[in-house]
């Protein structure tokens, strides 16, 4: 099943939490198309938590969206980390694992995403780690483009700096449309702008997710809300622009009933059947 996932461009999922193991017992089949989970958050469980996994793993195939790489970060990576992510991905044959273009650690976790300088040695750090990282995987990972609310020593645009370590890592891009509309408001830029901007041959895997609106000018990401439509507009200029890809729909807390969660995600394929049927259009045209 998961050998097969990267040739089903028109996918849309949903994130496996603890908290949800419960409610997505009750998903029909057809419902989902995978589900992506946090390696650390499962790595080493045993009992009931290992069978729970299991059952998904059977039933679905598995992304992997890691939150403690640090590849960012100060401190040298964790090989045990990154290896034991190895033996998970050939466990349960999860067909693809992104990271965030992002720090979380210096001398311990901050428990947080924070913003890496946007500079040309951070560039060349970044992507020197995300090499070793893939050689002792033995496969491509995909950074996600993040949300931040501050630019320290900024030498460099956003755009600059993903376009720079992506290249230079020779990884893929985990597109995260709800990240580019959050930033847009906050740091006052044009959101289809910046999307169209994108190294978007890179662009293996999608999310889209809700967030918080803190002030006129100020979002939060906070994945704990629905997906607002000026974010679903994005996602279908998204597959306008670089072709339909797997969508994840991200909800992390204040989880509604599922009925409202499988809604997002049938939202998703029907902004992907659009744009199948548009490019079939033109192509039967040309």
């Amino acid at each position: 099943m998961s050998k097969n996932w990267h040739q089903k461009k028109a996918q849309a999922g949903l994130g496996l939490r603890r908290g949800l193991v419960d409610t997505f017992s009750a998903l029909q089949q057809g419902d989902v198309d995978f589900m992506e989970v946090a390696p650390e958050n499962w790595i080493g469980v045993g009992g009931l938590f290992a069978r729970q996994l299991r059952s998904f793993s059977e039933r679905y195939p598995l992304t992997l969206h890691g939150l403690s790489l640090n590849i960012g970060g100060p401190e040298p990576l964790d090989i045990d980390l990154i290896k034991n992510i190895k033996g998970f991905i050939q466990e349960h044959q999860c067909p693809l694992y992104s990271e965030h273009l992002s720090y979380c650690g210096d001398a311990g976790h901050l428990y947080d995403l924070m913003p890496i300088p946007f500079k040309k040695d951070a560039i060349r750090y970044v992507a020197e780690r995300v090499q070793q990282v893939q050689d002792i995987l033995g496969q491509r990972i995909a950074l996600e483009n993040v949300s931040y609310y501050a630019a320290p020593s900024q030498e460099m645009t956003e755009l600059e700096f993903i376009d720079g370590v992506l290249e230079q890592a020779d990884c893929d891009l985990l597109l995260d449309v709800n990240n580019i509309y959050v930033n847009s408001i906050n740091h006052n830029y044009n959101a289809a702008d910046f999307l169209q901007a994108l190294p978007g041959h890179r662009a293996s895997y999608m999310h889209i997710a809700g967030h918080y609106e803190e002030a006129q000018d100020l979002r939060v990401d906070t994945h704990g809300a629905a997906v607002i439509d000026p974010v679903w507009d994005l996602l279908a200029l998204a597959y306008k622009t670089f072709g339909v890809k797997p969508t994840l729909v991200e909800r992390d807390f204040n989880f509604p009933p599922l009925a409202e969660l499988v809604a997002e995600v049938s939202h998703v394929r029907a902004i992907q059947e659009a744009q199948a049927l548009i490019e079939n259009v033109e192509g039967s045209c040309s």
